[in-house]
């Protein structure tokens, strides 16, 4: 019963360091929240599942607080359509995308002017082609960008890009890498084939006559088994 009484005395006694804490109970140290330099306020804890490892305190840094650079292509601005004036004869570049957000392309071979191809730009495809002065495009039939070349190697090199009377169709002069071929099927022109004009003689079917005799590179070989393009 001694002994009883004597552990209650100095249970109770009071530390001599910390006063009106007990000896016996185990003093937490106090929490320090770190602060956020950018901001000069208390960064948040963030929640985490049981059992992670505490990550650190959310906070931001002046270089967070900066907008990120622009790409290249991002640095392309195009003027609003104000004036039929400004369309048709200003020097503002005003391109008039249709209801799909995309518009008619020429590309001809800058030497010889043969046509190469005719493509379609969405205004990111425009403004990529302006930027970097390779042909970039919006696929149709597969609903992306497209930069000419970058599976084949075949890059167009844009030599002059022009936009028409009322800047809703570009047409792009072009120097072609490679084998020199545009065309998805292996030949130079996508125009290969031409359509005779007038009644045909064998009642109405048009034939169809080859201008390019032979393909300038293999598509197997170079697109593999890659989704074709052409849709029926």
């Amino acid at each position: 019963m001694r002994s009883r009484r004597i552990w209650k005395r100095r249970a109770a006694k009071p530390s001599a360091s910390l006063p009106g804490v007990s000896a016996e109970e185990p003093v937490a140290p106090e929490a320090t929240v770190p602060r956020c330099p950018a901001l000069d306020t208390t960064r948040a804890p963030l929640s985490r599942p049981t059992g992670v490892a505490s990550p650190r305190p959310a906070c931001f840094t002046p270089a967070d607080l900066e907008p990120p650079p622009l790409s290249i292509h991002e640095q392309i601005e195009f003027s609003a359509r104000t004036t039929i004036e400004q369309v048709e004869e200003g020097d503002e570049l005003a391109p008039k995308f249709d209801e799909h957000g995309l518009l008619p392309v020429v590309t001809t071979a800058a030497e010889g002017g043969e046509v190469l191809m005719l493509g379609y730009m969405n205004e990111e495809a425009l403004k990529r082609t302006i930027a970097t002065g390779e042909a970039h495009y919006f696929s149709r039939s597969r609903q992306v960008l497209w930069h000419k070349g970058a599976t084949s190697g075949l890059v167009q090199r844009v030599v002059e890009l022009r936009i028409d009377d009322d800047q809703d169709a570009v047409w792009l002069r072009v120097e072609v890498a490679g084998s020199g071929a545009s065309c998805h099927v292996g030949y130079r022109s996508c125009f290969f084939r031409e359509v005779p004009v007038g009644v045909p003689e064998d009642g109405g079917r048009v034939v169809l006559q080859s201008r390019e005799s032979e393909k300038t590179f293999d598509p197997v070989a170079v697109y593999g088994d890659a989704p074709n393009p052409t849709k029926l």
